[in-house]
């Protein structure tokens, strides 16, 4: 590439890494302890344990476990019933005033699953993981905040394809890996941003995409809601809402007899919003680890429990639920959670490096005190020929 060029990316990676790296910085470090959010919950506390039991406990009627929560919140409402794939022997109840109720006045109830006894009440609004996690998507700012996030999140993606761009240049007269140990400080610190940035690269890319995705994830659901959903209730449009919504196991029943081998993920009550005012809206995931993160919605009539209509989501929807585990390395248990902290720890590395790096230029010239970038000279020397310009800009990034 031209010098010109060059200074064109080293710009745009500068930039677009300095305002992005502040945020990306607490989203590593809030992101770690979310990694471990289930073992952290349970250290502090906060975790429901269930009693054990014989394998091969049946289990309790949904119906019933449905009244146990609804006894435990007098004057409530069940508006969704959970499934925990980490937790299978209990189920949580979010029980609100009304069926439209804000998520703000949520509370949860979590039942065992083959006793329909309550076993806790646990307080989902606060606490280390709560707060870790509504920094980490919106900085309790909403939806403003999440939007606000995900345009840092792009800014990073833009970050590492001009890294990337940059990185060919000035490694041209360098081995892969090579870190200049005999150079100055900011000059080793520049060796190691950039080797343990091109390292991480395909992480930081599927994590960053995948974390702008999820940012999007309210827009998705409303898009969902206008398009698909409303077709779905179509027929049942205009009818007035049913006072009281018929038995939730039939209406389980009724979804997973339409799809074999498939198991609930949740369902939503009539009048939340994944629902009409006349359906229990059961939510199916698949039993491979890929299918277990893709929702299948079926309607189910709350009155008749008579299976309705049940479709598979679309492409926007398929992107958000894939997007998810990926962010958070859902999809191989603990062992591939350990391997995104390290990484994410390396990140933290890349992103603390690249301001020491700004900053340190911004107080002197690479070159001066003890030794500069990659054909970059001290004030005052000989400029370099023209064949070397592009040497001397790589040195720069």
């Amino acid at each position: 590439m031209r010098a010109r060029t060059i200074r064109v990316w080293s710009r745009i990676h500068t930039w677009t890494s300095l305002v992005c790296t502040v945020f990306l910085l607490l989203l590593c470090l809030t992101g770690l302890p979310l990694l471990f959010h289930h073992e952290i919950n349970h250290l502090l506390g906060h975790g429901v344990e269930p009693p054990a039991m014989p394998a091969g406990t049946p289990r309790a009627d949904l119906d019933r476990m449905a009244a146990a929560a609804a006894a435990r919140r007098p004057g409530e409402v069940v508006q969704y019933v959970i499934w925990d794939p980490e937790e299978p022997d209990s189920l949580y109840f979010s029980m609100a005033p009304t069926v439209a109720s804000p998520p703000t006045e949520i509370r949860g109830v979590v039942v065992d699953a083959r006793t329909a006894l309550v076993l806790d009440e646990p307080r989902d609004q606060e606490g280390f993981v709560w707060l870790m996690l509504r920094l980490h998507t919106d900085l309790f700012a909403g939806l403003p905040g999440k939007l606000f996030m995900g345009a840092m999140g792009l800014l990073f993606v833009l970050a590492i394809v001009s890294g990337v761009v940059l990185y060919a240049p000035f490694m041209r007269r360098l081995d892969f890996g090579t870190v200049r140990r005999d150079r100055s400080r900011r000059v080793r610190w520049l060796d190691l941003h950039n080797l343990i940035g091109v390292a991480t690269l395909c992480w930081a890319l599927v994590v960053g995409a995948t974390g702008v995705i999820n940012t999007w994830a309210d827009l998705i659901i409303r898009l969902w809601q206008r398009d698909e959903l409303a077709e779905m209730v179509a027929p049942y449009r205009g009818l007035p809402p049913l006072e009281r919504p018929g038995s939730l196991e039939r209406a389980v029943a009724a979804a997973q007899a339409a799809a074999p081998g498939m198991k609930p993920a949740f369902v939503a009550f009539p009048g939340t919003a994944f629902s009409s005012g006349h359906h229990h809206a059961v939510f199916l995931r698949g039993a491979t680890p890929l299918t277990s993160r893709l929702l299948t919605p079926a309607l189910v009539d709350a009155q008749t429990g008579r299976l309705t209509e049940m479709r598979s989501l679309p492409w926007y929807g398929v992107m958000l639920f894939v997007s998810q585990p990926l962010h958070f390395g859902d999809y191989g248990g603990t062992p591939l959670r350990v391997i995104w902290a390290l990484l994410d720890v390396a990140t933290i590395v890349v992103l603390g490096s690249g301001l020491y790096l700004w900053v340190a230029r911004r107080r002197r010239p690479m070159g001066m005190a003890g030794g500069g970038g990659q054909g970059e000279p001290p004030r005052g020397a000989r400029q370099p020929e023209a064949g070397a310009v592009e040497d001397r800009e790589a040195g720069r990034v």
